[in-house]
């Protein structure tokens, strides 16, 4: 009950994350609104997670941060657009995994290049992904799902953010490894993916823990294992799929990443404003207690070391999309 509540507020902060702050320390720098783009639509990891901080950030910078949502390409469509802002401080991008690491090995052309179009800001944190399944559903383990999936022509439907999101690669991961076929089922972000899966138009899905968590506990979905190394706090029964122990799975892992990047040739004095403050809001008791309740591990690194670690995730994902042959659909 409690993350759903807390999912419920943040996605109902818009009209607050709007709102200037009449307490600010000074304006950012004119008074000017900020605008944080979010690559996908509402109700997904990204986006509550942007209205969460823009809703604090506001306040400390003295102006409006206005979230605006702008999906598509599994976080491609929002971060070209974002890639093409003037680079003045006035725009920030809701970076991921699938936007910023994944996408450009897997579409043949986007028109941002991941690293040499954005100044990285902050990693938010990490978050581990979860296969779900509905709660009425016959598959309690793995192993049922392997099994009902190479009895079924096509195998299971398995519903996704995106083609190229994590939730996505997660699959092709588990269908390389495990040599069992599955039918991909892309949608435009985790909101609506997930709907169809309490519903039952699709059979499962991988999603975070901050998406699926709220509807774990509500008893909408059943988790069947997670895709980190070990088990999670905040899901302590739910085992991992290494855990398994299916042979081709002993080393599976997949971590999906939260981050925030601004335009390329944003000034030095800007990004490093923007890392303090927003470092600031995240190291709060209130931030840290919500990202852990969400099933997030908070992250705490420079800029430069968040480039380095967004420089091998490109390498790292390159090389499942080749080995594991993804193909845009």
């Amino acid at each position: 009950m409690q993350r759903r509540t807390l999912i419920q507020t943040a996605i109902a902060g818009l009209a607050a994350s709007a709102l200037p702050a009449a307490f600010a320390q000074g304006a950012w720098p004119t008074g000017k609104a900020i605008t944080y783009l979010v690559p996908f639509p509402a109700g997904g990891t990204t986006d509550v997670l942007g209205r969460l901080i823009s809703q604090k950030l506001g306040m400390v910078l003295g102006t409006s941060v206005v979230i605006d949502n702008r999906g598509g390409a599994g976080g491609s469509v929002g971060s070209e657009i974002a890639s093409r802002a003037a680079p003045d401080g006035y725009t920030l991008l809701g970076g991921t995994i699938s936007s910023h690491a994944i996408n450009v090995s897997l579409y043949p052309k986007i028109g941002y290049d991941p690293v040499k179009s954005f100044a990285p800001v902050t990693l938010i944190g990490t978050n581990p992904v979860v296969l779900v399944v509905n709660a009425a559903s016959p598959y309690k383990t793995l192993k049922d799902v392997l099994e009902a999936s190479k009895a079924k022509a096509g195998g299971l439907s398995s519903a996704s953010a995106g083609t190229g999101t994590s939730q996505h690669l997660s699959l092709e991961l588990l269908a390389f490894k495990s040599g069992v076929k599955f039918t991909h089922v892309p949608y435009k972000g985790s909101g609506p993916a997930i709907q169809d899966v309490i519903g039952g138009q699709v059979d499962m899905m991988f999603d975070t823990t901050v998406v699926a968590a709220p509807h774990i506990q509500s008893g909408k979905l059943r988790a069947i294992a997670v895709t980190s190394a070990k088990r999670l706090a905040s899901l302590p029964e739910v085992p991992t799929i290494a855990e398994s122990g299916l042979q081709g799975l002993t080393d599976f892992e997949v971590v999906s990443w939260q981050a925030i990047f601004v335009p390329a040739g944003t000034p030095a004095p800007i990004v490093d404003r923007l890392h303090k403050e927003i470092r600031t809001i995240l190291a709060q008791p209130e931030m840290q207690e919500k990202m852990k309740g969400f099933g997030m591990e908070p992250a705490d690194m420079t800029t430069a070391q968040i480039a380095a670690f967004q420089k091998a995730e490109v390498e790292k994902w390159a090389q499942v999309i080749k080995a594991a042959g993804v193909k845009v659909e």
